[in-house]
């Protein structure tokens, strides 16, 4: 997606008749379905007309240029892409990223300034490390820029229009020298170096060729979190991380080393929805810590999520991998950092009805992480809660976080990488399922991500199937609206999942023997074999595919004559759940919330309740 794409002849017209931010804000509300900021707009305005001025200038009248360009699976957007060929007749392309600062101060972290955005002042990736980011992510990414013969070459460089040079400056600071020799930062001083700069690599034009081959061309999926895992801890990162990931990740670091040696507590809460890649900034923080040699440990709720890790990294590194209540022996300040993924998650108390009376615990859970760590690193998404014990939200956290004296550190996440980089998704979901108010109301055709509504489970099954077949990774998940059997004496499984003629088993529970080819209940998302059965919400929370497929069950449908949602207790098999007296009903959206934002590509699902469909189809463009 990008908002604007032509030649460069066509670019200097538009800013000069003042046309140019016009036309991004109605290709703007055209995708989003809402109207970007004054702010946004007067950025469009002042930098445009800066960089027509120097295309002007240097007479780059034959190139191909486009502008709000939304790098492939993220919902981050690129200001400015030029395409062109070289003296050698290669194709060639420039990212330009494009700022109105105007000066900026020295910040903790090792790729981070501080600059004011948005109403205050933000640590904020240094310009050249955050372009190069891009570029680096584009390579990984876009077959333009990978494959064939002959890939498009990709160059990065920044252009801070109202910057006056001083080689004194935080910008230039020597800690900034790689990356600003690799990604050059232009200043409004240096307008005739950046005009050199843009003809040295663009000099023969014929930018519309190279554009189209950019347009034209492929993704390639991110990588997915599992297979990096096992590289990440072997010291070989493949990951990229994008602006406030990688802000994110220096500031965690910059913590760890502040806590570790002045004995201050500190508790980082990083908030992020889904798709934002919290797990892919824990497992990178994990790995990287571990190689500084700091007692690092990483802990979840989900046996799924966690067991999957042990199994990618190997038996070695699977003992830094721990549950949440695993830590209520802990000598106190006994782990420099602990990385708590999917805090949400976190119930009251590490005891259970298995706990030996003198084992049991009077500290809350939260309160045992906190006090065996140095460093607590929490990965929350408040809208994520889909049993009535997980109490892990951002306020409760930092209620017992000021209990222990501990320095608090808050981040959010809005990077989008799942559902095709989409907020807009995203956000329709939580519109649509009366989970927050969002700009976007209804959903569009317009839009990357592959949404559809099937008339059967057959039709749903066939499709996501379909897709594996393709090469792609899928897995059919349901609302738990089906008891959930243990398998028979043969080791099978039961077809608990009946609608109709259709029947499907749910995956494997986490004890029991299995057939042979039937995954374990914490393997069934990255077993092949998973295909084969219907995950519900404990075992699919935590994991990505590039399909997924939803049936929406009769525990939560829309009633029209009370124009709201309403949760049907009668149809839950989940007995916790269902155990809930006041928040049966927030329970469910949420657990709806989480399956229907699995998918990478594409979300199919079926509607068993009709109202519900027709309710749901009502908030999407015909």
């Amino acid at each position: 997606m990008r908002l604007y794409s032509g030649t460069s002849k066509q670019f200097i017209k538009d800013t000069t008749q003042n046309q140019i931010a016009d036309k991004l804000e109605n290709a703007f509300f055209s995708y989003y379905r809402y109207k970007p900021s004054p702010n946004e707009k007067n950025s469009w305005m002042n930098s445009l007309r800066a960089l027509s001025l120097l295309f002007q200038g240097e007479e780059l009248l034959d190139h191909g240029i486009l502008l709000e360009y939304q790098l492939p699976l993220s919902s981050r957007r690129l200001d400015c892409m030029i395409c062109g060929r070289d003296q050698n007749g290669k194709d060639n392309s420039i990212i330009l990223e494009l700022k109105q600062w105007s000066k900026c101060e020295e910040a903790n972290g090792a790729n981070e300034v501080l600059t004011w955005v948005a109403g205050r002042k933000r640590d904020v990736l240094h310009p050249s490390v955050q372009v190069g980011q891009y570029k680096m992510y584009l390579e990984d990414t876009h077959t333009a820029f990978y494959d064939g013969l002959s890939p498009i070459l990709l160059n990065a460089c920044t252009y801070l229009h109202n910057y006056k040079y001083d080689s004194r400056d935080v910008i230039f600071a020597p800690k900034f020298e790689a990356a600003l020799k690799r990604f050059p930062l232009f200043t409004a001083d240096d307008t005739s170096r950046l005009g050199e700069y843009l003809v040295d690599k663009l000099e023969m034009g014929q930018g519309l060729d190279v554009l189209k081959r950019v347009e034209e061309s492929q993704f390639r999926t991110s990588k997915k979190l599992m297979d990096h895992v096992g590289n990440t801890i072997k010291g070989k990162p493949e990951y990229i991380l994008l602006d406030e990931q990688l802000v994110v990740y220096d500031q965690v670091l910059s913590h760890a080393k502040k806590g570790f040696h002045d004995g201050h507590k500190a508790a980082v809460i990083i908030k992020g929805g889904p798709g934002t890649g919290k797990s892919v900034i824990a497992i990178n923080l994990m790995a990287d810590l571990l190689l500084k040699e700091y007692n690092t440990y990483y802990a979840t709720g989900s046996k799924a999520f966690t067991e999957t890790l042990r199994s990618m990294i190997g038996r070695r590194g699977s003992t830094q991998f721990k549950y949440f209540n695993s830590f209520t022996a802990a000598e106190p300040n006994s782990v420099d950092v602990m990385i708590c993924d999917e805090a949400h998650r976190i119930w009251d108390t590490s005891n259970n009805r298995f706990t030996k009376k003198d084992k049991r615990s009077n500290l809350k859970l939260v309160e045992e992480i906190l006090k065996a760590s140095k460093v607590a690193v929490f990965f929350i998404d408040d809208r994520q809660v889909v049993r009535p014990k997980e109490i892990g939200s951002a306020a409760y956290i930092k209620e017992f976080a000021e209990k222990y004296n501990c320095k608090i550190f808050e981040h959010e996440l809005d990077i989008q990488f799942r559902c095709s980089g989409s907020d807009a998704f995203v956000n329709w979901v939580d519109n649509t399922l009366g989970i927050q108010k969002t700009a976007n109301i209804l959903w569009t055709k317009e839009e990357s991500f592959d949404f559809k509504i099937f008339k059967s489970p057959e039709e749903l099954d066939a499709a996501i199937k379909s897709k594996v077949e393709e090469g792609h990774t899928g897995r059919m998940t349901a609302g738990f609206c089906w008891k959930w059997s243990q398998p028979n004496s043969d080791g099978e499984l039961e077809n608990d999942v009946v609608i109709g003629d259709f029947e499907r088993p749910w995956n494997a529970k986490s004890d029991g023997h299995l057939a042979p080819g039937i995954p374990k209940s914490h393997f069934w998302a990255t077993n092949p074999n998973g295909i084969n059965q219907i995950g519900c919400i404990y075992t699919a929370q935590g994991f990505e595919f590039d399909y997924v497929g939803v049936i929406f069950g009769k525990d939560l449908v829309y009633d029209f004559e009370k124009q709201e949602w309403q949760g049907n207790k009668e149809y839950s098999e989940d007995t916790v759940v269902r155990g809930s007296k006041d928040k049966f009903t927030e329970l469910i959206k949420n657990s709806y919330r989480v399956l229907l934002t699995r998918g990478l590509k594409g979300c199919y699902v079926y509607f068993m309740d009709k109202d519900t469909e027709r309710f749901v189809r009502s908030r999407m463009e015909n």
